[in-house]
């Protein structure tokens, strides 16, 4: 199984305050994504809203299972630089929906 392909995938959508995803995007890259690469690894993707809903930044997170999930989070959330990042984007974030979502086996597919 590739990183692309794990059983697990954390899908965030977080809705940020009108006109300020540039902001947002600044404070997720300085203070957030060197702790979730020390903490979570590498992501699955990120992405912004285009089509639908708007100013929603969406970020996928794979793990092997739901105890792996738990163990990287537990890391992130105890990470001394963590509540910084919380800090500098809580004015920024007007939602956030976290879903836990599984791979389904497709034959047809491969």
């Amino acid at each position: 199984m590739t990183a692309l392909n794990k059983p697990l995938v954390d899908h965030r959508i977080y809705t940020i305050a009108l006109r300020k995803m540039p902001e947002f995007l600044d404070v997720f890259n300085r203070l957030a994504m060197p702790l979730l690469l020390e903490t979570l690894g590498h992501p699955l993707g990120f992405y912004t809203s285009w089509v639908g809903p708007q100013n929603q930044f969406v970020h996928l997170w794979g793990y092997d299972d739901l105890a792996d999930y738990e163990r990287r989070c537990r890391a992130r959330d105890t990470h001394p630089d963590f509540a910084a990042y919380l800090q500098a984007s809580a004015h920024l974030i007007t939602a956030q929906e976290t879903r836990l979502i599984r791979a389904v086996d497709m034959p047809a597919w491969r």
